[in-house]
């Protein structure tokens, strides 16, 4: 998982779990639940009957009496708020993968394209027929003038890290490169070994 989709699980659940308190304690005093139900909510809970408010009127005078700076500021905070969330909400929306690139250089000649997956499995399926090599995964990121291409290699425990890494460099990602026509193909390559168990001597 990426830091990324981790900062981006962090907030939806934050998110969910305001939304699902705020939800129910309105619930509960809308339907009048405590009372129904003889539950004694805690000193100081908002919402506990059907006639409660948020702010009640004595609230409202007490805030409206620390100054002329108190509603510009509270409009300024959700004003800022609203443009945080919505600029968050345009980041998810804008593509994370580049969808196709284009073959035999930039512009695409003739309107070629190859989809990224395509590539990507290439490459994947080159990259684990390496010596040395017991699985690849490829995943192509960004956006067509500016992509990278991440590749997760698993290596046997005979499988040596400087040999794999060159002939990956002159195996599957020169075959993409020439392939594509884009000579700048940037690459990120995270090497880990397999677990095997212990051998067992007769």
């Amino acid at each position: 998982m990426t830091p990324r989709s981790a900062l981006n699980r962090t907030l939806l659940a934050l998110a969910g779990l305001v939304l699902l308190g705020g939800g129910l304690l309105i619930l509960f005093a809308g339907l009048d639940l405590y009372r129904r139900h003889d539950l004694a909510p805690p000193a100081g809970w908002p919402l506990t009957t059907p006639a409660d408010v948020l702010l009640g009127s004595a609230d409202r005078a007490r805030w409206s009496s620390q100054g002329w700076w108190w509603w510009p500021a509270v409009i300024a905070a959700l004003v800022l708020t609203a443009l945080l969330a919505l600029w968050w909400l345009l980041a998810q929306l804008s593509r994370r993968r580049p969808g196709s690139l284009p073959v035999g250089g930039t512009p695409p000649q003739e309107g070629v394209e190859l989809r990224d997956r395509a590539l990507s499995e290439a490459i994947a399926n080159e990259a684990g027929a390496l010596p040395g090599v017991g699985h690849a995964a490829v995943v192509i990121t960004g956006r067509p003038a500016r992509h990278r291409t991440r590749i997760n290699l698993t290596l046997t425990p005979e499988g040596t890290p400087g040999a794999t890494l060159g002939a990956l460099c002159e195996g599957p990602i020169g075959t993409a490169r020439r392939s594509t026509g884009l000579i700048d193909m940037p690459a990120e390559v995270r090497l880990q070994v397999s677990r095997h168990g212990p051998h067992r001597v007769e």
